[in-house]
């Protein structure tokens, strides 16, 4: 995103709670700029920064809709919002799937229980990874087709490849785990993404 403060609210509705060291990462800006930016937003009243054991920027109730105001006036330049619409239906029950996966990969069944996975069951995981590598193909034409709306979208692919290879090197953690840039992580940003460009509450995605 090419407006400063576009990013800067953007990568702080995808955290969530997002120290500064997030906020660069995510709007590919320098240090010094992202703190140029925070200084006004946070006097605009758009965020607020928290401290404590767990500090960082929070977006306020006018930040989230300035966001998504400049976000709809970066989608409407282009023309295509329709096209947009149309793959976030689609990406819809790819994400009933990975919740599912989720669910699956962080439960297992033992007797006909649902007990937490210990992750000795290496058949199991297996299967769950195996079940998320044919999400994952399915995902990447659906991604190709997000990025030639707005290019900004190409950031997710490479992050999903990169996290499924550490799952497939036996780094389980990389699958749901917060914090990282597990698959549940961008998953989350992905789809947060998409919430905030087309302006969805995310509540109303139960009549869709």
């Amino acid at each position: 995103m090419t407006d400063l403060t576009a990013a800067v609210i953007h990568g702080i509705r995808l955290g969530g709670l997002s120290p500064v060291e997030s906020i660069v990462a995510r709007s590919g800006m320098g240090r010094t700029d992202v703190d140029g930016v925070l200084v006004t937003i946070g006097d605009s009243g758009w965020a607020t920064l928290r401290s404590g054991r767990m500090p960082g920027w929070m977006l306020t109730k006018e930040g989230r809709l300035e966001g998504e105001r400049l976000l709809a006036e970066e989608l409407d330049a282009t023309g295509r919002r329709q096209e947009l619409v149309v793959a976030y239906d689609e990406f819809l029950p790819h994400n009933r799937e990975f919740l599912a996966l989720c669910t699956d990969w962080q439960l297992c069944d033992v007797d006909g229980a649902a007990v937490v996975n210990d992750h000795e069951d290496a058949e199991h995981d297996r299967r769950v990874i195996s079940r998320l590598e044919l999400l994952h193909a399915q995902l990447s034409e659906l991604l190709d087709r997000m990025a030639s709306v707005l290019p900004r979208l190409s950031a997710y692919a490479p992050r999903f490849s990169e996290a499924l290879q550490h799952v497939h090197h036996g780094e389980l953690e990389w699958f749901t785990k917060p914090i990282i840039n597990s698959y549940h992580t961008v998953w989350f940003e992905l789809h947060e993404d998409l919430l905030a460009t087309l302006g969805i509450e995310r509540s109303s995605e139960v009549a869709r």
